[in-house]
């Protein structure tokens, strides 16, 4: 059993369903707090549309702050349509805190469940067995790049620089050496200069310090179709930031739900930063019909990345397993299952693994 330690959490619930879905992750880790003896303590912070309603801005100076200074950052969902087409918009807040806690690396894992494969839009037998991860660039490109706007035109600048390729770049190749040893880099080589310096220096940095990984480089049109034709072939997807973006949103229904997904965001050192990939769904907020599991499982991603604690982890992970194995599911995926009643049946589970664990009784699940 790991160490008992005391953890503060920043929880940014933001907009629409974010609320929701970060209630039922904190009372997960509540219930692994109370099983391995760990406090986690939260303090909730505003960011996206709820935080411009309350002061104008979408990133306040006060969460800024906490974030920074937490141990760990667990986000709900930013994006309220009311603001479209407005100078100051929530999703701002998001890019902000990532610059603002140095992320650069944004990791988005898909394991597609065996339970749940004939939930993919795909046919069983080309997504069964897929199991890969996304390391997306999270400081530079396109979204961070100048930015000019007139009645008749409007551009944004690409920009990326050596060292914002090669930190990424070896995150990604360390955790290729801990999965199946091979890395697709995505880029537009054949038309970007900054793809050009992106490939240039991926493939640097695997001849210097990798070369025990295997490398394919991957023009990102293509890339995008070979992940629906045969998603099993990849291992570790590495791509900057807007590609990155695209193809983890592309790659997020082959399990059956965007809501089953979660992302981590990490930099070099300090706290990370743990959200679902999917976004703040408003047509559904406050209506107990928001899919939890991609927040919780990001809260195991917490778990792993930014406290070590892998027990605690594998633990929410198999116990989000053992509920989709008896297929205790929410709407998206079939069941009947709203918020509340999924996050009880995944704590329900964690329960009973750990007490079979301690007394070496085996578990079955339907």
């Amino acid at each position: 059993m790991s160490e008992k330690r005391n953890f503060n959490i920043v929880v940014l619930p933001g907009d629409g369903v974010g609320p929701e879905v970060t209630k039922a992750a904190q009372r997960v880790l509540t219930c692994l707090g109370d099983i391995y003896g760990h406090t986690f303590s939260f303090t909730e912070h505003l960011i996206g549309g709820a935080a411009i309603d309350a002061t104008g801005t979408p990133l306040p100076k006060e969460t800024e702050a906490a974030c920074v200074a937490a141990d760990a950052v667990l986000l709900g969902a930013v994006g309220d349509p009311k603001y479209d087409g407005k100078p100051v918009r929530p999703e701002q807040g998001l890019l902000t805190i990532r610059k603002s806690m140095g992320l650069f690396a944004n990791l988005r894992p898909l394991q597609v469940s065996p339970a749940l494969s004939h939930r993919s839009p795909l046919k069983r037998e080309i997504v069964e067995g897929t199991d890969l991860l996304v390391f997306r660039e999270l400081t530079g490109g396109v979204y961070f790049g100048e930015r000019t706007r007139t009645d008749t035109s409007a551009s944004d600048l690409c920009t990326y620089t050596v060292e914002e390729i090669e930190r990424v770049t070896r995150a990604a190749f360390k955790a290729a050496e801990q999965r199946r040893g091979k890395v697709t880099s995505v880029d537009k080589a054949n038309v970007m200069e900054t793809s050009r310096l992106w490939r240039e220096t991926v493939t640097r940095i695997h001849a210097e310090e990798f070369p025990n990984v295997t490398l394919e480089h991957a023009l990102v049109d293509s890339a995008a179709m070979h992940l629906i034709l045969r998603p099993r072939d990849y291992d570790v997807i590495l791509t900057e930031n807007m590609f990155g973006d695209i193809l983890s949103d592309e790659i997020s229904v082959l399990g059956g739900s965007i809501g089953l997904l979660p992302s981590a965001s990490l930099g070099s050192d300090g706290p990370g930063l743990f959200e679902p990939i999917h976004g703040s769904a408003p047509d559904i907020a406050g209506q107990d019909k928001a899919n939890p599991i991609g927040t919780i499982l990001s809260a195991a991603m917490m778990l792993r990345h930014s406290f070590q604690l892998e027990d605690e982890a594998d633990s929410i992970e198999a116990a989000v397993a053992a509920v989709q194995a008896s297929n205790q599911v929410t709407r998206d995926l079939g069941g009947e299952l709203g918020t509340e009643a999924a996050t009880r049946a995944i704590i329900d589970a964690i329960r009973a693994i750990h007490w079979a664990a301690a007394r070496h009784v085996p578990m079955h699940w339907a």
